[in-house]
């Protein structure tokens, strides 16, 4: 007897709605039993988890500087996960695109350029992260090799290589031997939106290319295209989509989105190049997309998910005692929760009896 997943002829628009709601309904009683076990109170973790920073003016903004490179990243996943290829690497383009970025502000560092300098900065670490994202694309292409291995271990060549720039030739020669580059002046940096916090205007950035994502893989002949190809590759080929150059295309929207994000995490609250630029972004931005349902709308939800348990983690360590990686736990939880919420929404479980084997 085994279990199978049978395609169910028709999807109720409300299930479909309701299974990341339920979702993380489920990741939270799953992290309420772990704490529980763990001794401490499931109701004062859930209260400083959730509701605390929900009313905190500091600690929203705090989400919102997270929730800015998770929705950047995960807007750009969208673009290939719809179209059926894995970019697990988008950590790797990040920080490529960070490092790509920087090049313009630390070379013309105390010139005081003007605001100009940002934009050519942003505009790098776009190029950055799409031409990195470009390498396991073209690999898939060309000489079949699989995206998901590729593009992971690229993520480890961008790391160990912004490292060796920071303790070498990019090392700030007054910085007390610490391995980091010298501070961005402040036309290469984002302004503030608020006097009272740090919140910059990368939201500005992110709102755009979450209205812009939502217009083009809903109303464009290329967003058809996309879900063409993700979902039945050979009709695809029939109405004249080239896969292979929406596979390149594809990855290099997500690449030079996650450069993008790469270069606003820098230019908007670190201020300067370090050895670790990434709180696991690029990682935890699968997650958001998945929970944001693989639409850029969905995405924010998602981005705000998670960003306010990073938060509420954070905030749980000092109060009540409980380890950081908890909330990873937790993000697991959630992106396992919401896979079986979909699986289970679009299929229906049926039990399939093996005959015995005559002896």
């Amino acid at each position: 007897m085994r279990l199978e997943l049978v395609p169910r002829a028709s999807v109720s628009p409300i299930a479909r709605a309701l299974s990341p709601v339920i979702a993380i309904v489920l990741a939270g009683l799953m992290a309420g039993l772990v704490i529980a076990l763990m001794g401490r109170s499931p109701m004062a973790a859930f209260d400083i988890y959730i509701r605390e920073p929900l009313g905190d003016s500091w600690a929203l903004q705090e989400m919102g500087i997270k929730m800015i490179p998770l929705t950047l990243i995960a807007t750009g996943l969208v673009y290939c996960f719809r179209a059926n290829l894995w970019n697990i690497g988008a950590e790797g383009q990040y920080t490529m695109g960070a490092i790509v970025g920087a090049i313009l502000p630390l070379a013309t560092q105390g010139m005081e350029l003007g605001r100009w300098l940002l934009v050519i900065a942003l505009i790098m670490g776009a190029i950055g992260g799409a031409v990195y994202a470009l390498i396991p694309s073209y690999l898939r292409v060309r000489l079949g090799v699989s995206e998901i291995l590729s593009s992971l271990m690229l993520v480890y060549i961008a790391q160990l290589f912004l490292d060796y720039l920071v303790r070498g030739p990019w090392r700030d020669p007054k910085g007390f031997n610490f391995p980091q580059s010298v501070m961005f002046d402040t036309g290469s940096t984002l302004p503030i939106l608020f006097e009272e916090g740090r919140l910059h205007a990368g939201l500005i950035l992110a709102v755009v290319v979450v209205l812009a994502s939502t217009v083009v893989l809903g109303w464009s002949l290329f967003g058809y295209a996309i879900k063409v190809i993700g979902s039945a590759p050979k009709a695809a080929g029939f109405s004249g989509f080239s896969a292979s150059r929406i596979s390149l295309m594809v990855f290099a929207i997500s690449g030079g989105l996650a450069g993008l994000a790469g270069i606003v995490e820098v230019s908007g609250q670190i201020g300067q190049l370090k050895p670790s630029i990434s709180a696991g972004y690029g990682f935890t931005a699968i997650t958001v997309a998945f929970l944001g349902r693989l639409h850029p709308l969905g995405v924010v939800f998602g981005a705000f998910v998670v960003s306010l348990t990073a938060i509420g983690g954070e905030n749980a360590q000092i109060m009540l005692k409980l380890p950081l990686d908890l909330t990873t736990c937790f993000q697991g939880f959630l992106l396992l929760c919401v896979l079986a919420a979909d699986a289970l929404t679009s299929s229906s479980i049926r039990v399939v009896r093996t005959p015995k084997k005559e002896a």
